[in-house]
């Protein structure tokens, strides 16, 4: 069985999932010419290598385009996006239907989440947190990618995340943030928390692994044919990749 294994034990968000991703599909230009069937061109996506204490991965940054002169006319569309606004951006895209459904129900995962935390129902739950055009990218070039690899089977190690405090949107909260906790309580995920002081799982990486992965455990007996690393944003006393094992399995 082709088979995909997550080693999340630098936690995972949804750039290090595309970059660990595009290095086991090894075609960046298949990516990007799939992400502008969406139609939307409020991004750009750079992609580059970054050494992570002395880990090369890839590391995939997504780039707001300021628009000034439109700024009144796209203030809906671009800094609130709900659930249904995004629905609509992948149900009117050319891409293929499998990769709009597994993109729709790992947005669903961020969504329940949030209107668990914020006590709002899902038509209410806005996509601002994570840059609303930043978790399409994410979450929708994850969908893409995976489809192109099309394993059998996916399965992940037990999740790692931090401890301690973040910055927010709403202001200081404790790490796992909350939606990440509700998207973790509302799957079979196993969790923990390492001596690591940061966030490590994002609530976008928590939605593609619970989503993707179904089980959580260590790697089984694989003839591991590539491996994929996806270099993450922080510097911290552990490698910040996400290493993804792409082979076979019994």
């Amino acid at each position: 069985m082709k088979t995909l294994y997550f080693d999340c034990s630098s936690g995972i968000s949804g750039n290090m999932t595309l970059g660990a991703l595009l290095e086991i599909v090894g075609d960046s230009d298949y990516l990007i010419s799939e992400l502008k069937k969406l139609n939307i061109d409020e991004y750009e996506i750079n992609i580059s290598k970054k050494i992570k204490n002395g880990i090369t991965g890839t590391y995939v940054d997504v780039i707001l385009k300021h628009q000034h002169s439109h700024v009144h006319h796209h203030e809906h569309t671009h800094g609130h996006r709900n659930l249904d606004d995004i629905y609509s951006i992948i149900d009117n895209s050319q891409l293929d239907e499998n990769t709009k459904n597994l993109a729709k129900k790992i947005f669903m995962r961020v969504a329940k989440a949030e209107s668990k935390v914020h006590n709002k129902p899902l038509s209410e739950i806005h996509f601002h947190e994570v840059g609303a055009t930043d978790s399409i990218v994410d979450i929708v070039g994850t969908a893409i990618l995976i489809n192109k690899i099309n394993p059998d089977k996916i399965i992940s190690s037990v999740v790692n995340d931090g401890y301690g405090f973040i910055e927010c949107a709403h202001g200081t909260m404790s790490v796992p943030v909350p939606a990440t906790s509700e998207i973790f309580a509302d799957s079979n995920a196993k969790i923990r928390q390492i001596d690591v002081n940061t966030e490590l799982v994002t609530p976008t990486g928590a939605a593609i692994i619970t989503e993707l992965s179904s089980d959580f455990s260590t790697l089984p007996t694989m003839k591991v044919e590539k491996i994929g690393w996806g270099a993450g944003l922080k510097d911290l006393n552990i490698p910040n990749v996400l290493k993804v094992y792409y082979g076979e399995t019994e």
